[in-house]
């Protein structure tokens, strides 16, 4: 599926960081495995997980409401 963002052009946004971004939050949301962010960030996945930083996004990915229910599993 593509999908086509008409933006402005007064807010000058470079296509590279805004997909970089976007699969950032795709892989933040769940919606996107740290493979699939990076291919569709044109990265490696070592190369991903470093930039995910750059978008407040975590490397772990892991609800909290599923740690807590692994703790009480131990």
């Amino acid at each position: 599926m593509d999908i086509i963002l008409q933006i402005p052009a007064s807010i000058e946004l470079d296509q590279r960081d805004t997909v970089k971004f976007l699969s950032a939050k795709l892989y933040e949301a769940g919606r996107l495995s740290l493979g699939q962010a990076a291919q569709l960030s044109n990265l490696s996945k070592f190369a991903f997980a470093e930039i995910l930083g750059d978008y407040s996004v975590s490397l772990i990915n892991y609800p909290v409401s599923d740690m807590t229910g692994d703790a009480a599993r131990i």
